[in-house]
């Protein structure tokens, strides 16, 4: 649950959130990231919690090499709601997910996308998301970089939403009941 992962978690560090299960990113990529979060895990003001994909080309790497450290929690998938709760907790978040990309800008949480490309360039184009890929030393420079510069971090929270304000339904509501 939840809860019984951020209680794992000291209140004084920032949570870093990783998914990355995409097919291109198997085999090498993922080594190159594994090696970032491992990296990134010897900093004492930070804790990534990674809900690992069931696939064997994902879960094996990643629980072979990122399962004990300390800094790290690797988690089953989680289900939707507990995800987006997850992901409203974070201060940043890693990954190569598309759906990601869109909901992440609506809670004000910073995108770093693990890919080369992405569908989703409304969200690069806007200032919400960075295109880091999955070269370690551009991972770690990066997640750094928003880690200890508040003008950065702050510069994309700060940016619109590429995707919508959230209001849609109220506005909808309110033409259907200026129509009765």
């Amino acid at each position: 649950s939840l809860r019984t992962i951020l209680s794992n978690i000291e209140d004084d560090k920032r949570l870093i959130l990783v998914t990355a299960h995409r097919r291109e990113n198997f085999g090498e990529p993922l080594q190159r990231i594994i090696v970032a979060l491992l990296q990134l895990a010897k900093r004492e003001d930070i804790h990534i919690v990674y809900p690992v994909h069931p696939n064997p080309n994902i879960n094996k790497p990643i629980k072979e090499l990122l399962l004990n450290q300390s800094n790290i929690s690797v988690v089953e998938p989680l289900d939707y709601l507990t995800f987006t709760h997850l992901m409203k907790q974070s201060y940043l978040i890693l990954t190569d997910s598309g759906g990601i990309q869109e909901e992440a800008p609506g809670l004000g949480i910073p995108v770093l996308v693990l890919r080369k490309v992405t569908e989703r360039t409304e969200a690069v184009e806007q200032g919400t998301a960075i295109m880091v890929g999955t070269d370690t030393e551009k991972i770690v420079k990066s997640v750094t970089l928003l880690l200890d510069n508040k003008p950065s971090y702050k510069a994309m929270i700060k940016s619109v939403n590429p995707f919508g304000d959230g209001n849609a339904s109220q506005r909808i509501v309110s033409i259907l009941l200026d129509q009765t």
